[in-house]
Parts: C-alpha cells; structure tokens; sequence
C-alpha cells in the first residue's frame, strides 16, 4: 500500500481569534481555501427565514473594490477554477480552488466580500427574485420535499421543522426591521472568532500561514458567540413511508466523538457485502437498497437516517433485522474494520485533489475511528436499543480486495464467444523491447509523467447496437461493488453504454488498477447472474436531467439489442491509458487478455453528421422549464476548438449576469465548454419556474447575437489577459492528472495526435481579435448546426423533434 502522502493538517488560532487549519501537499498543482462560518439558517431570528442563506447570496455581488466582474465568482470562472457556496443549519461555507499563481488574489477577493459587502437595495431586490425561484423549485421539486418530510416526527418546536429557504414573503428588503436584522445578522457572526478557514496547496506551511494572517487582516475581529442550542429533540426513533421507507432515530445529549462514530456506523451499514444488513434484507426480498447517513449533528444532537427501497408494509420487518444485526455489530471486534476504515480514508486522501482536502479539514474529519469514537458508538448503539441475543446468521464484511496487493483473479475466465486469441495481448513494455511495429490496441501513453501515483485507463468497444434500458441497467448493478471498493481505494471506476460505444474508466491510484479493471470485466461480462431489481429513481432537477440525457443524445444509434453476450463477442475494443509506471503496466498484461471482443487499433472517429437543428424532448417529470443549447464545432479542426474554448470563457460570466440576474429568469442558470464524444461545444443552459423553454432559447439567442459586441468592449489588454489565462489552465504545473487525462482521451476520440494538448494551447496563443469575431458569427449562425434539449416540445421550425 503506497506510503501516506497527505500528513493531517497543522491547526492554530491567529491572534485575532481567526481558527486556521494549513495542509502542505508537494503534488498539488491548485490550492484551496474553505471558510466555515458558525452561523446558519437555525440561527436567524424567526420574523425572517432564509436571511442567512440571502446573506450569502448577497456576499457575492461585488464589493466597492471588487465590483460583479472582477469579483470571487468571475475572477474563479476566468482562470478555470471552481467556486462555491453552502447555507446549513448552523454553518454557512465558502470556497473555492485555483491555480497556486492565482490563488492569493482569489483570498484577497474572499476576505473583501465578507469583510465590505455592497448590500445596496436594488442588488437585494434583484438577489430575493433568484431566491423566489429557488424556492418555487423547491417546493416543487419531489426529493427536497421528502427530505424536508423527513423531519416530521420531530416535536413542532424544533428548528428542523421551520421555514427557512427564503422567499419574497419572508424576505421583506424594503422593511427596516429586515435590514436592520441583516445587518446585525452579518456583524454578529462574520468576524474572526466565528470564522474557521482551510487553505490547502503545494506551498510550505509559512507560505500558507502568511496568506492566512493577510486574509485575517481585513476582517472584523470579534469574539467566539455562542449559537443558542435547539431544544431537545425528545423522540428515540420513527419510520415514514412514501417513495422510500425510511427509519429515522434521533438522539440528545451525544459526545463531541459522536460524528466520527456516526460516520463509522454508516460505512458499515451501507455495506452490500454477503453476512450484512443489506445483503440480507435482499435475499428475504424485504429490501433492495439501502442508504444510511446522518441527516443533522450539532449541539450533541443527531439525527440518523436509514432509507430503503422497499415496500412500506415491511417496514417492521426491516426494523426488526436492523435491530438484529445492529446487536451483533455491537459485540464484534472492532478492530479489523476500523484497520480497514483507516486505510480508505488515508486513500480517499491520497487522490483528493485541494478543494476536496480543505472541505474535508473544515469539517475537522477524523482519520478513523478513535478511542473516543469507539466509545461514542457504544453509546449510540445502546441509545438505538440492541440486546445480547441476535440471529447467528450475520458476520462482518469481506475486506476491501483492492485496500492491499492482491493476486489476480483465478476465475476470470474468457467469456462466451471468446477464443484464446485474445490471450497474449502485449503491454507497451514487452512492444517496445521487441521494437514490434504493430501498435496494441490499448496504448500507452506517454503524453503525461509516469513519476506520480496516479494514472488513468480508458477503454471504449464499438458495440452492433445499443443497448436497451434493461441491458445498460443491468451493466451499472453488476459493477455496484467493484465500484464502491474501488472507490474506497482511491479508483474511480465508471462504466457508460451510449449508443453504440461502450466506455469503461478509471482514474485515481494506478497500484490498485489492474486488480479493479480484473474485477470489473467479470462483473460486465457475467451480467446474467445479476438479479436485483431496479431501485425507484428519485427524479433530480430538471437541468440535471437534461445534462444527465446529453450524452446519449449527442450520438447516433443504430438498433437496439438486449442480448450481452452478442455485443460484447462482435464488439471492437481499443483503449488509452496515461500516467501509469512501468510496474502497473506489466501487471495490467492478464487483465488486458481479458477484454471481450476484437482489439482494433483504428476504431473509426465518429463521423460529423450535417449541421442542422435538432430538438430533443426529455421527460423530466417536473413543472419547471428547462433548456440546454448545444453549439458544437463545425470540425474537430484544433483551431477551431481554440476559438470556441476562448468564446466559452469570454461568455460565461456576462451569459450568467444577463439571465441570472438582470433578466431574472431563473437560479439555475450557466453557460460552458464541453467535449462530448471527441467533438468540442459550447453548452448554455437555463431553469425557469415562469418562463416557457420556448422563451429560454430566445433570451439565449439574443445573448449570442450580442457576443459580438461583448467582444469588442474587451480592450487589447483584457483580451490578451483572457487568451493567457485559457492557456494557462492546460499548462503542467495546473492541469491535474484526471483533467489532463480526460482531455487527452478527447483528443483520441477526435483523431488528434499524442501532442494534441501542445497543439492546442498553441492555437489559443494564436487568436486574435478578428479570429474570435468570426467564430462568434459561425456561432451566431449555427453553422454547425444546434441541438436543444428540453422538458417540453418545440414544433415551430426551423426545429424538428428527434428521440
């Protein structure tokens, strides 16, 4: 097992009261900045729910310094960062991630919007207006009703059975109450002593600790407050029944080491290993899925949730077996699963990339179960009611195959239809030593450093056709195991049928890849075995469904079929793998002589098809209007992704401004490039609980037809600062390994050369002016044709309706 790369953070109190965590990752090539204030919608006065979450909003609207555009959220999206927000019930975060040269500009503008908000009214009138959407989306939105449900059983004065999403009732601006509860709100809990900031990043620990004391300096320093506690929540556990069956037990009085202990017990309970819970409720067709996590903590409250697909009637059935194996997890040692829980946290840490790490360390995760942990479950456990006597049927999970050196499968077999033709596969080493010329159809690449510990592998079969519902549905369970272990691994293991091309991925750790692809080409070459039924898929919202529906949309199909064995024996198969050392390699070559169907070192590039207009009407089960356009390149030419890559940055703030916020059309609103199938896009997208899709495409088509004019604002300077960024964010010491591996494989798909990624940053240096107008006019133009996708029909021409 490869050695801890990521110590735990070194923790202190500047001494304006300001609590930092600093973590010094060397292989990092981004930092991160979390910043946790306690303070949340539970601790908002009841004459106005949803100010905390209003108040976080507002923060990001530019300050006297920092206006809109050249504020947090405009400076992260220019130099292809990410950057986000979260209101809870005690606790309100930010945070974002960037390039390590950009990153203290990114702190500057953090600390300045907390510190000085603008917070004039008309911002806030506009602000409650994308809030009122929200929670017109919410309330109509199936999951974030049955969550809110949830807490039904809970006594009425408790803060989880309050309102407090905000809306325009309850968000009175022009009241002087309000803004006077707004400001006192912001005074009270964002100054030091309320504040916890994460920074994360390749940098030394002095170098952290200097960009935290500059960012402590502008803030307002004040003293630690107490939040006031919840009263008790006075039940020991109820069941609800609805679309899930759901058990939820709630406790008082719990340690400070209850959440590492709560977050122990769920791993174990959401285990699907042969002896579990789950394993078990399944076999007595009592249960097919089961999901355990805590719903709230704070104050040594708690509330644990367990959701099932089951049926209702069943209920206490489901409840009896919990009990029962509850009582037997009690008395086991515990020693051997808390060897295994440390060792995957220690690799989910290994691949995590900054922002993960600083949210992980503002949240103060433990590093396993401790002492106190252990005896913080003992207590749990008795409060939930287990006893000495339980079934004799249940045992403790197998262990995690890929959490250590293991020996290859010795019954993975070839599968129906392949011959022994497909043994003796060569590795890039064994080619290279022979100087063969033939190329393999997995191949090798050396387009990214093999020094480091992770890697990635694609592998893609060009299938006869495509699979139906059932089939790609039975694909993704037979792999529901191999992919939570590898997960817990440090592999992320993802496995696609699209149309006609099949997709297996993996990225991560590369020691554990070979025994995870091993696993993972048995589990979808022996899908016949697998029998659990479907779970009830809670619809997402709307625009994810939309996005979720894009792949598959955007390639042709030719049939359909069900049978597996067929497809996988006449299929092609090539693939890519990058990052991976000499060692991975040689122990890849039985894996590789396992993959089913025919290896093809020249798959054919999926054709272009002729510009035209598609509309694509999905079901998304949901009174809100949702619309993606998708505007792809007219080739794979490189210079013309270049200019599009360059389009999509210049859009995307003004794109966001113009609908989200002057228009107010929606809070779901976005604007991005995306590679799909090898072909480059540039996708915007827009949820509206009031306005028609119909309405969206025309606000969106107005914004293209000024992209020409928002070009020429950008003076010399500032479109010379925009092209440099875009070519900074492909250079080596930013471009993580998954990142840069997903392009590549992009390129591969698109027929681009090895040097693709070389290729491209050149033409992006190249751009001028000129170049950029012109490819906003082809834009403009569709003169590679667009492709809607929608919740709802669009008749009129020049639209026809495609499946």
């Amino acid at each position: 097992m490869p050695a801890p790369t990521h110590p735990r953070p070194h923790s202190e109190t500047l001494a304006n009261g300001l609590r930092v965590t600093l973590r010094h990752v060397p292989g990092l090539k981004r930092s991160a900045a979390a910043l946790r204030v306690a303070a949340g919608s539970h601790d908002v006065p009841l004459a106005w729910p949803g100010l905390a979450h209003f108040l976080e909003h507002l923060l990001f609207l530019g300050t006297e310094r920092f206006p809109t555009d050249e504020g947090l959220m405009a400076y992260v999206q220019r130099h292809g960062g990410q950057v986000n927000a979260s209101t809870r019930e005690r606790t309100t975060d930010f945070f974002f991630e960037l390039p390590v040269s950009s990153f203290s500009a990114g702190l500057e503008r953090l600390s300045d919007m907390l510190a000085r908000p603008r917070m004039n009214l008309d911002d806030q009138l506009r602000e409650r207006e994308v809030l009122q959407a929200e929670f017109v989306a919410w309330s109509q939105d199936p999951t974030a009703q049955q969550q809110f449900a949830l807490y039904e059983g809970l006594p009425a004065e408790h803060p989880l059975r309050g309102f407090h999403a905000g809306n325009r009732d309850s968000l009175q601006v022009e009241s002087p109450g309000f803004q006077s509860a707004l400001k006192d709100f912001h005074q009270r809990f964002y100054r030091t002593g309320q504040m916890t900031l994460s920074l994360v990043g390749p940098q030394s620990i002095d170098e952290l600790r200097e960009l935290a004391q500059q960012f402590a300096a502008v803030l307002p320093v004040g003293d630690k407050v107490a939040q006031a506690a919840p009263p008790p929540l006075a039940v020991k556990s109820y069941q609800q029944v609805g679309a899930h069956t759901n058990l939820l037990f709630a406790f008082d009085a719990l340690s400070e080491s209850s959440a590492e202990a709560m977050a122990f017990l769920c791993h174990w309970l959401n285990s699907a290993k042969p002896g579990g819970l789950l394993a078990y409720l399944h076999q007595q067709n009592l249960a097919d899925s089961l999901k355990a996590t805590p719903l709230y903590q704070f104050a040594g409250q708690a509330l644990l949730h367990l959701q099932f697909h089951a049926d209702g009637e069943q209920l206490d059935a489901i409840h009896e077996r919990l009990l029962d194996w509850l009582s037997f997890f009690a008395r086991q040692d515990w020693k051997p699963l808390r060897e295994e829980y440390a060792a995957l946290l220690q690799r989910q840490q290994q691949v995590s990339g900054a922002l993960q790490l600083a949210r992980l360390d503002i949240e103060q995760q433990a590093f396993g179960l401790s002492e106190s942990g252990a005896t913080a479950l003992e207590h749990i456990l008795r409060e939930i009611g287990v006893v000495d006597n339980f079934s004799d049927h249940w045992h403790l999970p197998a262990a995690n195959p890929f959490l250590r050196a293991s020996e290859p499968l010795a019954n993975a077999g070839l599968i129906r239809g392949q011959t022994s033709a497909h043994r003796g596969l060569r590795t890039f080493a064994q080619d290279r030593s022979r100087s063969r010329r033939e190329r393999s159809p997995m191949h090798f690449s050396q387009a990214l450093p093999d020094n480091s510990d992770e890697g990635a592998i694609y592998l893609r079969w060009q299938v006869e056709a495509a699979a139906s519902a059932d089939l790609r549905a039975r694909l993704q369970r037979s792999l529901r195991q191999t992919r939570q272990d590898a997960s817990e691994a440090g592999v992320d293991l993802s496995f696609s049928a699209t149309g006609n091309q099949w997709l297996l991925k993996m990225g991560g750790l590369q020691e554990p890849m070979p025994s995870v692809l091993e696993h993972a080409l048995k589990c979808l070459t022996m899908i016949d075995a697998d029998s659990p039924r479907d779970e009830v898929q809670i619809p997402s919202m709307p625009i994810r469904q939309l996005l979720e529906a894009l792949p598959e949309k955007s390639l042709p199909t030719i049939g359909t079929s069900e049978d597996a064995n067929q497809l996988w024996t006449t299929s092609r198969w090539d693939g890519l793998a990058l990052g991976l050392n000499q060692q991975t390699q040689s122990a890849l070559g039985l894996a590789l002589s396992r993959i089913p169907g025919t290896p093809d070192n020249q798959l054919a590039v999926t054709p272009i098809a002729q510009a035209q207009y598609h509309w694509s009407r999905i079901n998304t089960a949901s009174s809100e209007h949702a619309l993606l356009l998708v505007c792809p390149t007219a080739s794979r030419d490189i210079a013309d992704e270049a200019a599009w890559r360059l389009l999509a940055q210049v859009c995307q703030t003004p794109f966001y401004q113009r609908l989200r916020v002057e228009l107010q059309l929606g809070y779901a609103v976005f604007s991005a490039l995306r590679q799909l199938h090898g072909r480059t896009a540039i996708v915007f997208g827009a949820q509206s609980p009031t306005t028609s899709a119909a309405e969206l495409l025309e606000h969106i088509q107005e914004f293209l037809k000024n992209i020409p004019a928002l070009i020429e604002t950008l003076d010399d300077a500032s479109l010379k600062q925009q092209r440099q960024g875009l070519a900074d964010q492909f250079d080596d010491a930013t471009l993580s390994t998954k990142d840069a591996a997903e392009l590549l494989w992009q390129g591969k798909l698109a027929g681009h050369s090895s040097d693709y990624r070389e290729q491209l940053v050149a033409a992006i240096q190249q751009l001028n002016r000129q170049a950029l107008l012109d490819a906003a006019q082809r834009l403009i133009n569709a003169e590679s044709g667009w492709h809607c996708l929608a919740n709802e029909s669009m008749p009129d021409a020049p639209w026809p309706a495609t499946n």
